[in-house]
């Protein structure tokens, strides 16, 4: 989460991918960071147990997100934690 708003705060657009269970935990670092309402996007938990066909299962799964999250947010800069477009 962190990277992806510092990232963008320099211009480079990113595109967060939270686990379920840390939905919490990366709103939280969002928000400590001034970026309470940053998009992001999620894949199943856990995922070091998964097999290499079920990652892929799962970034096919989240790959339009992912895509839409790039496209939006390269639309402007973060400020106070949102874009303006």
């Amino acid at each position: 989460m962190l990277d992806g708003i510092l990232l963008e705060r320099r211009g480079i657009p990113a595109a967060a991918i939270c686990t379920d269970i840390f939905v919490p935990n990366g709103q939280a670092i969002a928000a400590a960071h001034g970026a309470p309402a940053y998009p992001f996007t999620l894949v199943r938990h856990p995922l070091a147990s998964a097999s290499q066909e079920e990652l892929a299962r799962e970034a096919k799964k989240v790959l339009p997100e992912v895509l839409r999250l790039l496209v939006h947010r390269g639309a402007g800069p973060v400020v106070d934690g949102y874009d303006k477009a």
